[in-house]
C-alpha cells in the first residue's frame, strides 16, 4: 500500500494549483518568506543541538558502583 507515491504528474498537479491559487507575482514572495522560514528553523534547531552537546559535556560522571551494592557478603565491622 503506498499511499504517499509522489511522481512527477502529482508535482506539476500541485505546481499548477499552486500558481493558479496565489498567481504568478505572488510565488517569489511566498518562496522568499519559506526560504526565510526554513533558514531560521534550521538555525534554531542547530542552536539547541549544541546546547544539548555543551550540557552533556559539562555534566559531571556519575559516582563509581562499588562491589558491595552487587550483593555479595556485607564488609566486616
Amino acid at each position: 500500500m503506498l499511499a504517499f507515491d509522489v511522481g512527477p504528474p502529482e508535482i506539476i498537479i500541485v505546481l499548477l494549483l499552486v500558481l493558479l491559487l496565489f498567481g504568478a507575482k505572488r510565488l517569489p514572495e511566498i518562496g522568499k518568506g519559506m526560504g526565510k522560514g526554513i533558514k531560521e528553523f534550521r538555525d534554531a534547531t542547530k542552536g539547541l543541538s549544541d546546547d544539548v552537546k555543551s550540557g552533556m559535556e559539562d555534566r559531571p560522571a556519575p559516582p563509581a558502583k562499588d562491589d558491595q551494592s552487587t550483593g555479595g557478603t556485607p564488609p566486616a565491622p
